[in-house]
């Protein structure tokens, strides 16, 4: 009888799972992005924690370049807690040119990641990445901070996306840039 209730317990538990990870929508990405806009330095306001960028502490900023053949140059730079700086290079490249959405990063060839755009400013002054299967998320910006208004619609959108905002890591920076979605006088 306790075998039983095991087992049944056991079966609801990977049935449970199983539907909560079909009832998660297909992720969807925006529905195009100018790339020659989107290259440049963006700054991490916030990540989901990730092994690669376990040592970075702060000041954490990707630069994009457009090279020929239609790669995109990756730099990834962080501040560790000693001080010294943490440099990463690699590659992208569109795997969707209708929309330019979806990317893959190549940093250790033979492996690539998906780098999917899922939520985009209209004037490209914040982004927000993450993959289909929603164990990698960032928000970047092209200041270093984000009213919170700005950051509290992102968050909103990112749920709404199905990921768990609970798991974001906030960064921090030293720069002095003004506040991205903030007003100037």
């Amino acid at each position: 009888m306790r075998i039983s209730a095991l087992l049944i317990l056991g079966v609801a538990a990977v049935v449970g799972k199983v539907a909560f990870a079909e009832s998660k929508a297909a992720l969807q990405t925006v529905s195009h992005v100018d790339l020659t806009r989107y290259v440049g330095r963006w700054y991490e306001i916030a990540r989901y924690p990730t092994r690669f960028e376990k040592d970075c502490a702060s000041d954490v900023t990707a630069t994009y370049t457009q090279r020929s053949g239609g790669k995109i140059e990756v730099v990834n730079e962080c501040r560790k807690a000693d001080g010294q700086v943490k440099r990463s290079k690699g590659t992208a490249r569109v795997v969707d040119k209708r929309t330019n959405a979806k990317l893959k990063v190549t940093f250790f060839w033979p492996f690539s990641g998906n780098y999917w755009i899922i939520d985009l400013a209209p004037d490209y002054s914040y982004a927000v990445v993450g993959e289909p299967d929603r164990k990698y998320l960032w928000i970047l910006s092209r200041s270093s901070q984000l009213t919170e208004s700005v950051y509290g619609q992102i968050v909103t959108r990112v749920r709404e996306l199905g990921y768990d905002p609970s798991l974001l890591m906030k960064s921090t920076h030293s720069g002095p840039e003004p506040l991205a979605g903030a007003r100037s006088n």
